[in-house]
């Protein structure tokens, strides 16, 4: 099962109520530049400090104390970790467009102490998406001038 968690294609994380890390994935590693030894048992928001802490907490209280998931599309926020477009030639986005959904982790008395997160890279539907807008709003210029765009 480990193997599994560090070699699929998702950021896989999971934090503790203080924040803090406790499991760090090789999609993790891979595109932050940081070990799970550098970020095991430190504070999200000091490894990230672009990450708002008053933001993400809002987001993950209903997960930690409801019991229910959470989510936070690319299309509401672009990403929450600023990771580098990984594809410079092919991609035309200059950083990682980002799904994510926050999760609780049950013990076996059923409380919740854990949340996980996993990041989805949406940088090619976002792109593809931009492009599409782009395109139509030429289009809807192009018709308005009564030209071809």
């Amino acid at each position: 099962m480990a193997d599994m968690l560090q070699s699929v294609d998702v950021g896989i994380v999971v934090l503790d109520r203080e924040y803090k890390v406790q499991v760090w994935n090789g999609f993790m590693e891979s595109h932050s530049g940081l070990l799970p030894s550098e970020v095991q048992q430190k504070c999200l928001f000091d490894l990230f400090n672009h990450i708002e802490e008053e933001w993400f907490a809002q987001k993950a209280k209903p997960v930690f104390e409801l019991k229910t998931r959470a989510f936070m599309t690319w299309e509401q926020r672009p990403y929450l970790f600023k990771f580098p477009n990984y594809r410079p030639i092919t991609g035309s986005e200059p950083f990682m467009y980002q799904n994510i959904a926050l999760s609780p982790l049950r013990s076996t008395t059923g409380t919740v102490e854990f949340i996980s997160m996993m990041i989805y890279d949406m940088t090619d539907i976002a792109s593809g998406k931009k492009q599409l807008e782009a395109l139509q709003v030429s289009e809807s210029v192009a018709a308005e001038r009564g030209t071809q765009p």
